[in-house]
């Protein structure tokens, strides 16, 4: 096991985007589970998880200490391959797709383990696009290490 830190998240201020790749010392199968099922997405992600069910359409929310309940929908999924949440705010139950961001957490399969990338687009839409990507930035940059150090590691 590699001790050396992923790099962290990046903000693309071009194109409203926060992204991050990361390597982990485990399989796909096992980061599958970890970012898609509620009972392993809180061991990493937030302090509570809900998903009605794992296809695109199911309807969930996560909840962070110190925020509130944050509203999830699925939007695509490719099993083992890729899932795409889509998040609101903790103002409403309902998302408003013309106040909410989008996240794509992409798996590859490498030596060792895996590499996960994550891309958070859509925020142009928000109140304040540049404080909500710093906020995010920091926030893939915290969650994602802790979902390495959960599963064994980087590569």
């Amino acid at each position: 096991m590699d001790t050396t830190p992923n790099p962290p998240a990046v903000i693309d201020d071009e194109n409203f985007s926060v992204s991050r790749t990361i390597t982990i010392a485990a399989t796909p199968d096992r980061v599958w589970q970890a970012i898609t099922e509620p009972e392993h997405i809180v061991k990493w992600f937030g302090s509570g998880a809900t998903l009605d069910r794992l296809e695109a359409g199911g309807k969930g929310t996560w909840t962070f200490d110190g925020y509130g309940d944050v509203p999830i929908l699925v939007e695509a999924m490719d099993p083992m391959r890729s899932i795409t949440y889509r998040w609101g705010d903790t103002t409403s139950p309902d998302i408003d797709p013309a106040a909410s961001t989008v996240f794509t957490l992409t798996l590859t399969p490498i030596d060792g383990g895996t590499q996960l990338h994550v891309v958070e687009t859509g925020f142009q839409t928000l109140a304040n696009p540049k404080r909500q990507m710093s906020d995010n930035q920091e926030g893939w940059t915290s969650e994602l290490d802790k979902l390495v150090a959960l599963l064994g590691g980087s590569v």
